[in-house]
């Protein structure tokens, strides 16, 4: 359930629950109307009983053409409901026992809806969480030996550390420090601002296909995706999660328009929708979108299928560069 859903049904049972109040009130104001009107009816007729005046034939023939045209406007438009009839089934169905049991019965409501939703989108969060370290402590324990394999190949081609270490935008926009394989030179960032003319990505991203600060290991390990297993160590910690959004950096985030920043209302992933579905083939508005559309539909069945996607995706190595 999302947040969106929650606020709508705690609104939903505060207009019910002002409706019952109101409707209570109404009732009540309608019902001791009629009284008087009744009293007042019953006085007048009885004035007239005594003073004869409905034996009167000047009063008999007054009131038979009203009687006249009432049936004819009868005749001529469809029979309504009084409105004390209609009072009296709102007053049934929404304030039923009284103002005080009709506010009892809205808190209750209210509290139900309320706990139930927490309930539910935490136990998804539960759920959720006990998958992502499940999973994260199995891989890192077998892809121990590719670590070690990939650790030793970027170390011989290229002098520097084994691992690239960058501030990245999590959820709500929270920072943390994501681990990557390095798959670039040391001074890649520096250079970077030179290259920005040839950016193919579009957008806020910085991507180029041939880009000349990585190298022929870094390559290999882009390619297949093995630069991102570190990110499992993020998994464990509670940084990231299996699935979710890819976690952009600072100075994108920066750049986003109002409508980009919903892809930071989930908790950021490894893989997501639109790695499965091209990679960086995807241009930065339709990568949003997919988020967007994931965040917007999460549910435990979901993160299996995009897990399982992802596996073909990887080893072919499409739209990867």
């Amino acid at each position: 359930m999302s947040v969106r859903t929650g606020w709508g049904y705690l609104w939903r049972i505060t207009v019910y629950w002002r409706a019952a109040v109101a409707v209570e009130k109404s009732c009540s104001g309608l019902m001791r109307s009629e009284t008087v009107s009744e009293r007042n009816g019953a006085a007048v007729s009885g004035e007239r009983q005594r003073n004869g005046r409905p034996g009167n034939g000047e009063d008999a023939g007054d009131s038979r053409p009203e009687r006249q045209g009432s049936s004819v406007e009868s005749r001529g438009s469809p029979v309504r409901k009084p409105q004390s009839e209609l009072l009296e089934q709102l007053y049934t169905k929404y304030a039923r026992g009284g103002s005080r049991v009709a506010r009892i019965r809205g808190v209750a409501y209210f509290l139900f809806k309320k706990y139930g939703w927490i309930v539910v989108t935490e136990s998804a969060y539960f759920i959720k969480r006990v998958l992502d370290i499940c999973v994260s402590l199995v891989m890192l324990v077998l892809l121990a030996p590719l670590f070690l394999v990939t650790a030793l190949a970027i170390k011989i081609e290229s002098p520097g550390p084994v691992f690239y270490l960058q501030t990245r935008v999590g959820k709500w926009g929270k920072l943390f420090t994501l681990y990557k394989f390095r798959s670039m030179i040391v001074d890649a960032d520096v250079l970077k601002e030179t290259l920005a003319d040839r950016n193919e990505a579009g957008g806020v991203i910085f991507k180029i296909k041939k880009d000349p600060r990585v190298t022929r290991v870094g390559r290999f390990i882009r390619k297949f995706s093995i630069d991102e297993l570190p990110q499992l160590y993020n998994v464990l910690k509670g940084d990231m999660s299996l699935v979710g959004p890819r976690p952009p950096v600072p100075s994108e985030v920066d750049e986003y328009e109002y409508a980009d920043r919903r892809r930071l209302d989930a908790i950021p992933g490894i893989t997501c929708i639109w790695q499965v579905s091209g990679r960086s083939e995807i241009d930065f508005k339709g990568q949003v979108r997919l988020d967007v559309q994931y965040i917007e539909n999460q549910s435990f069945w979901n993160d299996i299928k995009i897990l399982l996607k992802t596996i073909p995706a990887v080893l072919l190595g499409k739209g990867a560069y």
